[in-house]
């Protein structure tokens, strides 16, 4: 445990920032979160305000392994491809991309057996990836080849220039034909893993249209306005509607198979040249209500714009 001494008044975290400047800031937050970090002798939030002559207990952050970059080999949909992007459709069970936990390849193991120039905006073990899919999420990712295109296409994102559709399967009924979900999202603080509905997270908004009653579920189409961690899966399960197959958030009884839900429809406008590119898969074989699900349904789904 190490001790530092407060000499000018400051933020816990931005104090720490400046004193190990080897470790992110989101990492100390997490460790003042997790309650490695005492300020005389209590735990406080990262936000809180230090005194001169504050004393700070600092338990030191465990070294974190490298993330796996090795090149993997392995035939993967490519939907459209240029000298500044790819649009890919991502199959179940791929990371999008590498992490300490992850012990199998991810996407970006993947490209990176590809060849080729991809962005390094994202960072080292996140190389061309602009957004990103969970691993159990099936459809399409668009990646970037250089960092003009990956910052013309993130800000795409970022000021709801791109558009982005979903397939989902969710147990239950769905009592109306079309609503809109504006809730904000946070981290639970119970579950670290999960993100929850919570009016100090951020400003969440998904658009949700019906589309069959299945035998089991309803099958359902999304968009999104934004961009938040586990967006459609928190949201729907909010409503009481969980989508099927998630483990993370669907109650038991319907946690079983495979999760339905399939990233469907992208459009974006070229980051060079200009022009609108759209992009539509199927959902994949596992995927339940498959027949209902058309592109004609995806495409005509303008509900928010």
């Amino acid at each position: 445990m190490l001790q530092l001494i407060v000499e000018n008044p400051d933020r816990l975290d931005k104090f720490l920032a400046a004193q190990f400047p080897d470790h992110s800031r989101s990492k100390i937050v997490k460790h003042i979160d997790e309650g490695h970090v005492l300020v005389n002798g209590i735990k406080e939030k990262a936000s809180f305000k230090l005194k001169v002559g504050d004393k700070i207990d600092f338990e030191e952050i465990a070294e974190t392994a490298p993330h796996d970059l090795t090149p993997h080999a392995m035939d993967i949909e490519i939907v459209y491809e240029d000298e500044d992007l790819l649009i890919v459709n991502k199959p179940r069970g791929l990371a999008s991309h590498p992490a300490v936990s992850l012990k199998e390849p991810s996407l970006v193991n993947v490209l990176l057996a590809r060849g080729g120039e991809l962005s390094t905006i994202g960072g080292d073990f996140r190389p061309g990836i602009v957004h990103r899919l969970d691993k159990e999420t099936t459809g399409l990712m668009v990646v970037a080849k250089n960092d003009q295109a990956h910052a013309a296409l993130a800000a795409m994102i970022e000021k709801k220039e791109a558009h982005r559709r979903y397939y989902a399967v969710v147990a239950g009924e769905v009592e109306r034909d079309m609503y809109t979900i504006d809730a904000p999202i946070g981290r639970n603080q119970a579950n670290r893993q999960q993100m929850i509905v919570d009016p100090k997270g951020k400003r969440a908004v998904t658009h949700v249209k019906k589309v069959a009653r299945l035998l089991q579920g309803t099958l359902v189409a999304c968009k999104l306005d934004t961009g938040r961690t586990h967006q459609i899966r928190v949201h729907l399960k909010a409503l009481g509607n969980p989508i099927m197959g998630d483990f993370l958030y669907a109650p038991r009884e319907w946690r079983e198979g495979t999760m339905q839900l399939h990233a469907a429809y992208l459009a974006i406008t070229h980051p060079r040249t200009g022009e609108p590119i759209i992009a539509y898969v199927d959902p994949p074989e596992d995927f339940a209500g498959r027949e209902f699900a058309t592109r004609e349904i995806i495409e005509s789904f303008t509900q928010g714009e």
